[in-house]
């Protein structure tokens, strides 16, 4: 049975304002360090900026196209939103005991027996912050392709996109909104909460308006109802049954984020009671904001061989449905700007992830990345070690058409790891410590639980996969498994050099 501190089991939704919140977080260990400027809505919105669905699903359909047509992009939508929808709420009733930024790495501490607690929140530590590391440079790597593709809608004299999109040119264009999202969180944090707000009408706005003019005008005309939910369509190399799995990449990325908000808890007024619910409801609402992207998309595809030799169909699919290049690259804006605001959310995430585990000595350096700026009231240094680690492997590019695969399947597979560690943990405990949290489902939760851990088991092998086979270009490979395991040397390097003897995890 994992260590509780008895102020612990206090987190039963009575930390219904800041004073108490500050109260219980030093009860837990730790001394608040960070401004609680967050109430419900802003954090539910946060959650959904992290996620920024439409903006997901736009620049990963390559991936269901491929894989399996409509059927993949559809129907895995929604089976991928029933299993997310599980691990939301299983980790909702874990973080209404334990409300901290260190999130599942935390939680698994403390919810794991003496013996193994300490490798427990290692390794789940580990996880999270690569992952969020990966998820975040993931996102603005696939804002630098979806403009590339936006660009091109215009055509030169010769049919041929007036932006090369030659890997240099990514690479800067990549670099430029890294710097950006980096700077946005350094300098406006007192802002974000607004600019999240801002994000959810933009988002309505202008997903409403792209759907709504490429089913009006859709001048290739529209595919019947049967082919929108019942083509299946395989180009991938894979047997079907199995190409319709590697195509769920495409949901599981947009879905990715669900457990990133919790990095956030320091910064919410109730966190006990405020975070699980966002993280909840924020599945049910992307769920359905996903149909509304989805759907009319699918009913003006145009020939699927002609959208799979290109890095972002979307965008074509919008030019091919209005007809015309100024007006599809106006619908698309609402896109980009997402992506750019869903960076700027993931940076801080990411940046506050970094910060709760190196504040327990487990990154190398942690006295540096711990330290909170006071003036700004931001972990600058987290952030930018970040920063400098996505810019890095932004190079991978220059040897990889790929590379995005790599970063959108590394991320997807250590965040969801790390959300199953203490999920697993818990069943294992009997589920004792969640039952006294005031977000406890009784036995369904043991349902959710269950598809939770069973989803990890297959994302780890299935996304590790390459999209299509056989791989006769080293550049196309994936190399999701070789940033994976990288990491993973990193880790274990480092606790065998230093955490073995000096790591004791969180404080109890």
């Amino acid at each position: 049975m994992g260590a509780k501190s008895e102020t612990a089991m206090v987190a039963d939704g009575h930390d219904t304002d800041e004073g108490s919140a500050d109260q219980l977080l030093t009860s837990l260990g730790y001394k608040p360090e960070l401004v609680r400027s967050r109430s419900t809505f802003q954090v539910a919105f946060m959650s959904f900026v992290l996620a920024s669905v439409p903006y997901g699903l736009a620049t990963t359909l390559y991936y269901p196209l491929v894989c399996g047509g409509p059927v993949d992009i559809i129907w895995g939508w929604v089976a991928v939103s029933l299993i997310i929808l599980c691990v939301a709420s299983s980790l909702g009733e874990i973080t209404s005991v334990y409300p901290t930024a260190g999130g599942v790495y935390y939680q698994a501490f403390m919810l794991a027996p003496a013996s193994y607690r300490r490798l427990a929140a290692w390794i789940t530590g580990w996880l999270y912050v690569v992952g969020n590391i990966t998820i975040t440079l993931s996102v603005n790597f696939a804002t630098t392709l979806f403009l590339v593709g936006c660009i091109n809608v215009f055509e030169t004299a010769d049919g041929e996109g007036v932006l090369e999109g030659s890997p240099y040119q990514v690479f800067l264009i990549f670099l430029g909104l890294t710097l950006i999202c980096n700077l946005v969180c350094t300098l406006c944090n007192k802002w974000l909460p607004i600019l999240d707000t801002f994000a959810i009408f933009w988002t309505f706005a202008g997903v409403v308006a792209l759907l709504i003019t490429v089913l009006v005008i859709a001048k290739n005309g529209r595919r019947s109802g049967a082919y929108v939910f019942g083509h299946f369509e395989v180009n991938s190399g894979w047997t079907p049954g199995w190409s319709f799995f590697v195509g769920l990449l495409h949901a599981a990325y947009a879905t990715s984020s669900t457990g990133m908000i919790i990095s956030m808890c320091e910064e919410v007024r109730a966190p006990a009671t405020q975070v699980p619910k966002a993280m909840v409801l924020t599945i049910v609402f992307n769920f359905f904001a996903g149909l509304l992207t989805l759907i009319p998309l699918v009913f003006v595809l145009p020939d699927i061989q002609e959208l799979i030799a290109l890095a972002q169909p979307v965008p074509a699919i919008v030019k091919s449905a209005v007809g015309n290049p100024g007006g599809a690259f106006g619908l698309l804006i609402p896109i980009l700007v997402l992506g750019v605001i869903c960076g700027i959310g993931c940076t801080t995430a990411t940046s506050r992830s970094i910060y709760a585990f190196s504040r327990d000595g487990a990154i190398p350096g942690s006295h540096l990345w711990k330290h909170v700026n006071p003036k700004l009231d931001v972990p600058v240094n987290a952030m930018m070690l970040s920063m400098v680690i996505q810019i890095a492997l932004g190079a991978i590019y220059f040897g990889s058409a790929a590379a995005f695969n790599a970063f959108s399947g590394v991320g997807v597979i250590a965040l969801t790891a790390a959300y199953s560690a203490p999920i697993a943990v818990s069943m294992l405990e009997g589920r004792k410590t969640v039952a006294t949290g005031s977000f406890y489902l009784g036995k369904l939760g043991w349902v959710c639980n269950i598809v939770s851990v069973s989803w990890t088991a297959l994302v780890i092998p299935l996304f590790s996969m390459p999209t299509t086979v056989p791989v006769t270009d080293p550049g196309l490979a994936n190399f999701a498994p070789v940033v994976f395991v990288g990491f993973t040397l990193i880790s274990l390097g480092w606790y065998i050099a230093w955490g073995r003897k000096n790591y004791v995890g969180p404080p109890t």
